[in-house]
């Protein structure tokens, strides 16, 4: 039976570690990229992964209550944190790699590289 607590322990560590990410990169995503990609505003995520924080947290894992919240956390991490990262450039202030908005694969840190050409 202690195989099984420490088990369930375990998971309980992961899901809250894992619904501290979910919010935190809520937070740090742009306001209009969540209402660009059609899945409901910020602060509603927010004010859900804030929930199922809390829930996983106060209540131990045989509950039901943070079954219901980790749907919501991997809802957010499978389907709104792709499409809203997509919007915003991948980052959460709303720029590409290098600090530039779109480019090509074969963009340079300083423009497009030709070949030398």
């Amino acid at each position: 039976m202690q195989g099984f607590t420490g088990f369930m322990w375990l998971l309980s560590t992961a899901l809250t570690a894992l619904s501290l990410f979910a919010l935190v990169d809520a937070a740090f995503r742009r306001e209009d990229a969540f209402r660009a990609v059609d899945k409901q505003t910020k602060p509603f995520w927010l004010i859900i992964l804030g929930i199922a924080l809390l829930v996983s947290v106060l209540f131990p894992l045989l509950s039901f209550l943070p079954v219901i919240g980790a749907v919501a956390v991997i809802v957010y991490i499978v389907d709104v944190r792709p499409a809203v990262r997509q919007i915003s450039g991948g980052r959460g202030r709303g720029r590409g790699r290098g600090g530039r908005s779109g480019g090509s694969s074969s963009d340079g840190p300083y423009g497009p590289y030709n070949g030398g050409r």
